[in-house]
């Protein structure tokens, strides 16, 4: 089997490129690697996190980003629990609306937050839970 190396990115429609990049860039810290311009238009943005290790692009689609307005496509690792509540209280801080930290199935879960668009992202412990077991 020819080997994978991970995902290159994650694409997203969004109804406004420029109030989304400003969002992905206050809330989740990424910044902007690429702009996508048509006919002299912002159609997409590439965004990036300090380390290079995500990589989200934002694109005009009002439609299909209705269509995923509470659909959690993206779930964004973090290495521990304890990197998860720093999350949470940034999240507070910047008053920020989610769902709090859940068990989920390996680690902990931060559910409930929602970009401009409504689309939902994650954020997921890459640590498993103290007994390494799924709950």
């Amino acid at each position: 089997m020819p080997a994978l190396s991970g995902f290159h990115h994650v694409k997203l429609p969004v109804s406004d490129v420029v109030r989304s990049r400003d969002w992905y860039q206050a809330v989740l810290g990424l910044a902007v690697d690429v702009e996508f311009m048509e006919d002299g238009v912002l159609m997409g943005v590439a965004l990036r996190d300090p380390t290079g290790t995500v990589s989200l692009a934002a694109r005009l689609d009002p439609q299909r980003a209705a269509a995923l307005a509470g659909f959690d496509p993206i779930a964004v690792g973090v290495p521990t629990r304890a990197d998860l509540e720093a999350w949470a209280s940034r999240l507070d801080a910047l008053g920020q609306p989610h769902g709090g930290i859940l068990s989920g199935h390996q680690g902990w879960v931060l559910a409930g937050l929602h970009d401009p668009d409504g689309i939902e992202v994650r954020l997921y412990t890459i640590e498993r839970h103290d007994d390494g077991t799924a709950t």
